[in-house]
C-alpha cells in the first residue's frame, strides 16, 4: 500500500495529539476539514467557531455526511447515543497541538514556508508541482495559510512525507511568527515586500518586518529565500542571518546567487532562463507575465536548497499554470461551437493590489486578440490600503492606460483610477461589482482579451460569471 494512502490519524493518536477524550464509536481517520462542504467520508470534523457561525452547530450533519468524528469542546443537542466525538476544552488550542504532532512525525520531511505580498500562492503551487515529480509530497490547499490554515495543512500531513511547503499569510503584525513556529521550516521563501494591507501598518519597512516573522521558526541550519531586486532585501536577509539562516537571493540582480538572465514573453507562457548557484537552467512556465519567471525562479531555487534535483524541477514547471483566479485563461465562445467568435477571459479576480494589479495590466497588454479585437480591464477596489488607497488608486492610470483599449472600474476607491484615466480610455464607472457585472457582458464582442481584477472583499466574482455566460467557457 502506499504509504501516504494510510489512514492519516487513529482515534488514539488523535486523542494523544491533544489531550481529548474519545466518545462514541469512531474509525479511524482519512481527512480533515472545518467545512461539512468538503466534508469526505471518514473526514475528522473540527467545530471551529467563527465569528458569523459555530461549528458545533454543524456536528450533526458532519456525521451524517460520513465524518468519522468531529472535535468538540462541547457535546452538541440532538446527537444519537455512541456519536464519535473527540472533547477537548477548546478546539482552537487542540488543533493547533494537532499541527504541531502531524509536523513532529513526519520526521523525515523537508519542510518550506512561503510568504509575500504578491505571489506566494504561486510560489507555493509551482513549489508542490516540483517536488510531486520527484517524492511523497503534500501542500496547503487554496490559501489554508493563517492562523487555522496552517495547523489543519500540517495535521493533514501524512507521516510518510518527503517535501511539505506550507503557505504562510498575514495581514498583521505579530501573525508570522505564531505560524513559522508551527511549521518549523527548513526553508522560508518571501516572494517580495510591496504595498498590501497598508491599513494595518505604518508603511513598507513594517510590512517587511513582519514578513521577516516567517525566520522565527527556521529549523537550525535553514535558510531564506528572498527577492534580490526588492528594495527591503538588506532588511530581510539581515533577520534571516539574526535566526541563524543563511541568506540566498533571487532575481536579476547581479549579486543574486539565482541570477534571472533572460525572459521570453509568449501569450500564454514565459520561457525563461536563469543561473542557480552556478547551474545554467531553461524552463518553460504555462503562464504568462514576467512576475511568474520571478515565481518560478523563487520555486527553483527553493527545491533545490530542499534536495530536489533542479534540472527536474525546472522541467516540472512545463507542467504547471496558476489557479482559478490568479491568471486562469479562459476562451469564450459566441454562439453554437463558436460560430461568432468569441474572447479571451483572464481571471485575476482572487484578490489585488498595486503589484499585483500592474503585474495583470503587464499579462493584459500581452494578451493575444482576434481581428479588430480589444483589451478591456475590469477592475475592483484593492482594499486594505489606508490613507494613501485612493492615490495608489490613481498611480494605476498610465499602465492601465497602455496595457487597455478600455478600463471599467467598480468601487469608491476604483473611482480615482476612472478619473484619472484619458477620457478615451474610461469604459465606465460603477457603484459595485453587481453593477459593473450587469454591464461587462455587454461590453466585450469578438475578438477581445478581457481581464478582471480586484480584492476578495471587492467580490469580483459575479464579473468573471457574467463574461463566462456570454458563451460557452473552455481552458484558454
Amino acid at each position: 500500500m502506499n504509504p501516504m494512502k494510510l489512514p492519516l490519524w487513529t482515534p488514539e493518536a488523535l486523542a494523544a495529539a491533544t489531550g481529548g477524550a474519545l466518545l462514541g464509536r469512531w474509525r479511524s481517520v482519512g481527512g480533515i476539514v472545518n467545512d461539512t462542504r468538503e466534508l469526505k467520508s471518514c473526514d475528522l470534523f473540527l467545530a471551529l467557531a467563527g465569528e458569523a457561525r459555530d461549528g458545533h452547530d454543524f456536528v450533526g450533519a458532519a456525521l451524517k455526511g460520513g465524518a468519522a468524528g468531529a472535535l468538540v469542546s462541547r457535546i452538541p443537542e440532538g446527537l444519537p447515543e455512541g456519536a464519535p466525538l473527540l472533547l477537548v476544552p477548546e478546539v482552537m488550542p487542540a488543533l493547533e497541538a494537532l499541527g504541531r504532532a502531524g509536523r513532529a512525525r513526519a520526521s523525515g520531511m523537508t519542510a518550506l514556508a512561503v510568504t509575500g505580498s504578491v505571489g506566494k500562492t504561486s510560489v507555493k503551487d509551482a513549489l508542490a508541482t516540483i517536488f510531486a515529480a520527484q517524492g511523497a509530497t503534500h501542500a496547503s490547499e487554496k490559501s489554508f495559510n493563517n492562523h487555522w490554515g496552517a495547523p489543519i495543512t500540517l495535521a493533514r500531513t501524512p507521516a510518510a512525507t518527503r517535501w511539505g511547503v506550507y503557505e504562510a499569510g498575514m495581514n498583521h503584525a505579530g501573525e508570522l511568527g505564531p505560524i513559522s513556529r508551527l511549521i518549523r521550516p527548513h526553508l522560508a521563501v518571501v516572494t517580495t515586500v510591496e504595498a498590501a494591507h497598508l491599513e494595518h501598518f505604518g508603511g513598507l519597512e513594517a510590512i517587511a518586518e513582519a514578513k521577516a516573522e516567517i525566520f522565527e521558526g527556521l529549523e537550525p541550519g535553514g535558510a531564506a529565500i528572498l527577492n534580490r531586486d526588492n528594495p527591503w532585501f538588506d532588511l530581510l536577509a539581515e533577520r534571516a542571518r539574526a535566526a541563524g539562516a543563511r541568506a540566498v537571493g533571487f532575481g536579476t540582480h547581479r549579486a543574486a546567487e539565482a541570477r534571472l538572465i533572460s525572459v521570453r514573453l509568449g501569450p500564454d507562457h514565459v520561457e525563461a532562463e536563469a543561473e542557480i548557484q552556478g547551474l545554467r537552467l531553461s524552463w518553460r512556465v504555462g503562464a504568462p507575465g514576467r512576475h511568474q519567471a520571478l515565481n518560478s525562479l523563487a520555486a527553483i531555487t527553493a527545491a533545490a536548497l530542499a534536495g530536489a534535483d533542479p534540472g527536474k524541477a525546472a522541467a516540472a514547471l512545463a507542467r504547471w499554470s496558476p489557479g482559478a483566479g490568479r491568471g486562469e485563461r479562459q476562451r469564450v465562445e459566441f454562439g453554437p461551437e463558436g460560430s461568432e467568435g468569441g474572447f479571451l477571459l483572464i481571471d485575476e479576480s482572487y484578490n489585488a493590489n498595486p503589484a499585483s494589479a500592474r503585474a495583470a495590466l503587464d499579462v493584459l497588454s500581452s494578451a493575444p486578440l482576434g481581428p479588430g479585437g480589444r483589451r478591456l480591464a475590469f477592475f475592483g477596489d484593492m482594499l486594505e490600503l489606508g490613507p494613501e488607497g485612493p492615490g495608489l488608486h490613481a498611480a494605476l492610470a498610465k499602465e492601465a492606460a497602455h496595457a487597455a483599449d478600455l478600463v471599467y472600474t467598480a468601487g469608491p476607491l476604483m473611482r480615482n483610477l476612472h478619473e484619472a484615466l484619458p477620457p478615451e480610455r474610461r469604459g465606465g464607472w460603477f457603484a459595485d461589482s453587481t453593477a459593473l457585472a450587469q454591464a461587462a457582458g455587454a461590453a466585450v464582442r469578438a475578438g477581445d482579451a478581457a481581464m478582471v481584477k480586484g480584492s476578495k472583499g471587492s467580490r469580483m466574482g459575479p464579473v468573471v460569471r457574467a463574461l463566462q455566460a456570454r458563451g460557452a467557457a473552455s481552458p484558454g
